[in-house]
């Protein structure tokens, strides 16, 4: 482990704990003296993403948030929702248990998250990921989030709704 502050190659590990699938680990660098944190993620297999062009590519959790982080970029949205819906991903992908998955797969997870936490961010990054021709078709899109947003609001509506008779 090298140091941050001085390159040093020694540390001691002050203090460890567990953080859910994370490790987090205190060290402490013998050559400077200064007290430092890593985060160890336990990895259970590679994961090589297919892209549109047929080349392969090794999983990137990094490129995957900058990706969603630019999306949700300047959204209300809770702390931690955005590596909540990333670590739902990556856990997704290691479940199905395969070393290869298509690019339009992780795109199809990233979407379905982002839709159900930020209809904007969800069109932000859709706008990219399905290179949307004209301005008729992101209308389309749009559009189509409406809709659903008004069926969804209109059936919590008739379930809150109770007969006057059946009332107690």
């Amino acid at each position: 482990m090298n140091c941050p502050y001085c390159g040093g190659q020694e540390a001691r590990v002050i203090d460890s704990r567990g953080l859910d699938e994370v490790v987090r680990r205190r060290r402490k660098c013998l050559t400077c003296g200064a007290r430092f944190t890593t985060y160890e993620r336990i990895q259970p297999h590679e994961i090589f993403v297919i892209k549109k062009d047929g080349r392969r590519e090794e999983f990137s959790r990094d490129k995957l948030s900058l990706g969603i982080r630019k999306a949700c970029e300047k959204r209300p949205l809770p702390i931690g929702a955005v590596d909540k819906l990333m670590d739902n991903i990556e856990a997704e992908l290691y479940k199905a248990g395969k070393s290869e998955v298509a690019s339009s797969y992780i795109g199809d997870l990233v979407m379905e998250g982002l839709k159900k936490l930020d209809h904007i961010a969800y069109i932000r990054f859709a706008s990219v990921y399905r290179e949307f021709a004209d301005i008729g078709a992101l209308k389309q899109e749009v559009d189509s989030l409406a809709v659903r947003k008004q069926l969804a609001s209109a059936e919590s509506e008739q379930s809150s709704y109770r007969h006057p008779l059946l009332r107690r």
